[in-house]
């Protein structure tokens, strides 16, 4: 992992203000060369400090309007072929591996609580589900962030 120094923080400080800023734009707004603006982001590129980039469409313009976060119990043994066949329903949105209760969290987009009701059974059809567990989201509250890191600087790791 890359390093981070007091100019990548205000680089990425200035790239969460304004996404889809230039290099030009961003030397202009840091008071940097184009040239040293380049080289830096192609540095944290390689270094994988960027998450995947696409334009997030709300899924409520596509007929999904409700969320729902669903803890899904499963068989260890079988997780890769779940997650196959999770992967492959169209619905789910995201999904987190996790420790403690339930093994898996699965964020979904659906229509209403009827579709909530299709897309839970097709989680349960899969072989190795064991069960779910199943709460709506009555609104995002903290969308994701990453600035008030950024403006925490980087933590030393404790050993």
């Amino acid at each position: 992992m890359h390093h981070l120094d007091r100019v990548d923080l205000e680089l990425l400080r200035a790239l969460c203000a304004a996404p889809d800023s230039t290099y030009v734009g961003l030397a202009h707004t840091l008071g940097l060369s184009r040239n040293t603006v380049q080289a830096r982001m192609t540095r944290l590129e390689e270094s994988r400090v960027f998450l995947e980039f696409d334009r997030r469409v709300c899924p409520a313009v596509l007929g999904y309007p409700l969320t729902a976060f669903i803890e899904v119990h499963i068989v260890q043994k079988r997780a890769a072929e779940i997650i196959g066949e999770l992967s492959r329903i169209p619905e789910i949105v995201q999904a987190h591996g996790m420790s403690g209760a339930a093994d898996l969290l699965v964020r979904v987009a659906c229509a209403d609580a009827e579709d909530l009701f299709r897309i839970d059974r097709t989680i349960l059809a899969c072989e190795g589900v064991e069960r779910t567990e199943t709460s709506l989201a009555m609104g995002e509250l903290i969308p994701y962030r990453i600035v008030p890191l950024l403006e925490r600087g980087v933590q030393p790791r404790t050993a």
